[in-house]
């Protein structure tokens, strides 16, 4: 499912902290009234039960028979409240009923002796909480008495209505204030946040400079300040290197494009054939050199990871390629007077690459060791496929430990060294390695004279 083209980070906080404060005084609400409610239920059934014991004090036995003795003042006494009706009714099991000013309903179930029953029902008409007892004490010896004494429920609702008069807005106040200083916390919180694009919004592309100087900036927000000046710095790396590649790049394009002015003036103002022949050969030779590294800044170029969209991946044979790539390099290698060899298998060492690319990479290896090999020498081609190895041997002059890692680089040549190279054809053949997951190393020949360039695939 597709997010939503954007959102506001404050507006998200303040909703979810909002409503989850809300809800929580909701409840807290809830739980504050029905606790009120339940300790006034606890309170006012301890009355009732109070003025049932009131009522089975006055049982008394007379003749052997169980009576109430209750005058008109207490009854009255019994009966006043100031706000809620009380009812009461006394009965006998064997003398009947002993007193009652109201009409109760009938007890359902079997009283235990001793233990109070609470209920609520209707006495008179009137909703009422009732009090059940049943009692031997005082009573006839063969006899039990059941007392029931009832009150209405205006006290016990007025309690609770009191409670929500008194609770309800303090906690509409708690709520308001508790909402404002969310909005506070979370405003004052996201300073950072709008700092920090303050700052990228007036960066300056050019200078490529970490942000270091925010100050009290959040633990939870350093990881996207350390990913931002990581970038930065990959930004200014490639940006260095991509400018340094281009300064060497012309520089190396110029030396060629100077000899073919210069030789095709010279071939324009020469009236011999002979030396028209030669400015033009030179000619032909600068525009080989230009042609060759144009091609090989457009490998480099292809090679790099930016283009992986644009590789045909798909799987090749290693070792058909190495064998067709040997057989293109074979005129070099003649015009040098290089024994050019391949060891492996003729075909095998299937791997998912870029058929393109990989002949690059061998053409590179095969024509670094004619270019700065021995000349009359031995350069060996060869394939291993347990583990999957491509390396090249010469038996040329070796490559010391302190350049082995510099001539990868872009336009390196080593001080003094013979060839014509550009310095492009290892630093192609490493990135296309690195591409397939291989790494390009450089050995010592095993034959004991010259270098081995290695290639192992994972």
């Amino acid at each position: 499912m597709p997010r939503d083209s954007g959102y506001s980070l404050r507006q998200r906080l303040l909703v979810r902290l909002w409503g989850t404060l809300f809800i929580v005084l909701v409840l807290s609400t809830v739980a504050a009234l029905a606790l009120a409610r339940h300790i006034g239920t606890v309170v006012y059934d301890h009355w009732l039960y109070d003025s049932a014991m009131t009522l089975a004090e006055q049982v008394k036995v007379r003749d052997g028979k169980s009576v109430l003795e209750l005058p008109r003042s207490s009854v009255e006494m019994f009966e006043w409240d100031r706000v809620d009706r009380v009812f009461g009714e006394v009965s006998s099991q064997k003398g009947g009923m002993l007193f009652s000013n109201a009409r109760f309903p009938k007890l359902g179930g079997t009283l235990a002796p001793g233990k109070p029953r609470f209920y609520d029902t209707q006495v008179n008409g009137k909703q009422a909480r009732v009090v059940a007892l049943r009692i031997k004490e005082g009573a006839a010896p063969d006899d039990e008495v059941t007392i029931q004494v009832a009150e209405t429920r205006v006290k016990r609702d007025s309690l609770l209505s009191d409670i929500l008069l008194i609770f309800l807005p303090m906690q509409a106040v708690i709520l308001v204030v508790t909402c404002l200083l969310v909005w506070f916390a979370v405003t004052s919180s996201l300073r950072a946040v709008e700092d920090i694009a303050l700052r990228l919004s007036n960066y300056e592309p050019e200078r490529l400079e970490p942000i270091d100087d925010l100050k009290y900036l959040p633990n939870e927000l350093r990881p996207l300040l350390d990913a931002t000046n990581q970038l930065i710095g990959k930004v200014a790396d490639a940006q260095l290197t991509q400018r340094r590649f281009v300064a060497n790049a012309a520089h190396q394009l110029r030396t060629p494009l100077a000899t073919l002015q210069v030789q095709a003036e010279r071939a324009l103002r020469e009236s011999d054939p002979v030396r028209t022949s030669e400015a033009l050969s030179h000619v032909l030779k600068a525009i080989t050199r230009s042609r060759h590294m144009v091609h090989q800044l457009l490998t480099l170029a292809r090679s790099d990871r930016s283009a992986e969209k644009t590789l045909e991946m798909g799987e090749v044979d290693l070792a058909e390629l190495a064998r067709e790539e040997l057989e293109r390099s074979a005129d070099a290698a003649i015009a040098r007077g290089i024994d050019l060899g391949y060891e492996g298998p003729d075909a095998g060492g299937r791997l998912v690459g870029e058929a393109y690319l990989l002949r690059e990479m061998i053409a590179n290896l095969v024509d670094n060791a004619i270019r700065y090999g021995r000349e009359n020498g031995q350069v060996t081609l060869g394939l291993t496929l347990s583990p999957l190895t491509l390396y090249v041997d010469d038996d040329g002059p070796g490559i010391p430990p302190e350049d082995r890692a510099l001539i990868f680089e872009r336009f390196y040549r080593r001080p003094g060294a013979a060839g014509d190279g550009c310095g492009l054809g290892l630093a192609i053949a490493k990135e296309i390695a690195a591409r397939h997951g291989a790494v390009l190393r450089v050995l010592d020949n095993p034959a004991g004279h010259g270098a081995r360039l290695e290639v192992q695939f994972s």
